[in-house]
């Protein structure tokens, strides 16, 4: 916990590449690992990074085996809980993009604008201020990695079309974007989840994004 009362509290709501799933040890990233608390280390203690990661999180999919996972339906409960929030990464659509569940990229982004509505208007019930948005386009899904056709069959296509789309809704929704398939590769041992230098890498793109919007948007 940040014990600074002027600290600026940041919601990073995502999947197992939130949460920190090792591909390798198929157990969690230890803390200094995980991008959100490279971050942290790098924002230092006036902003305080708040963990919502959760393996299988879809958008606003019901999981027919395990229905806590839609991302939608937890959003505001998640919101309200660590009231007030300044600014919410919004890190999902991986899962998404699972047979199952044979959605587009088009679709997938639509969702993603939902999220972000949810986000601006719940926090503007809630707290009485609009939370600042950056929402993540996620990696590449590779599927020359063996099992990865078992469950994201057709996925690889459809992960090389996202950012355009949710780039568009990012930009209708006036929130801020990064597009991480452009900058880090999915594991080499499954093809879908970050290795350690791909959390590395986001930390500090996200440092610098985070600093851009302070300096042309101040949160307080």
């Amino acid at each position: 916990m940040n014990t600074n009362p002027k600290a600026i509290k940041i919601l990073c709501y995502g999947d197992s590449n939130t949460w920190g799933y090792d591909p390798v040890s198929e157990k969690r990233y230890p803390v200094g690992v995980r991008w959100t608390s490279i971050l942290q280390d790098k924002l230092g203690q006036e902003y305080w990074i708040i963990e919502e990661g959760l393996n299988g999180r879809t958008t606003n999919i019901d999981d027919p085996t395990k229905n806590w996972r839609n991302g939608f339906t937890f959003l505001r409960t998640c919101l309200e809980s660590h009231n007030p929030i300044d600014l919410v990464i919004l890190f999902l659509g991986t899962n998404d993009m699972k047979n199952q569940f044979e959605r587009q990229p088009e679709d997938l982004a639509d969702a993603l604008g939902l999220l972000i509505e949810e986000i601006k208007t719940s926090s503007k019930d809630i707290f009485e201020e609009v939370s600042k948005v950056i929402v993540i386009s996620p990696p590449l899904i590779d599927e020359s990695i063996d099992g990865v056709l078992k469950t994201f069959n057709g996925a690889e296509k459809k992960s090389k079309k996202l950012g355009k789309f949710v780039r568009q809704v990012a930009d209708e929704h006036h929130v801020g974007f990064l597009d991480i398939a452009t900058i880090v590769q999915p594991s080499d041992k499954d093809g879908i989840h970050l290795d350690q230098k791909g959390h590395k890498v986001i930390a500090e793109t996200l440092q610098i994004k985070i600093a851009e919007m302070c300096k042309n948007s101040r949160f307080d």
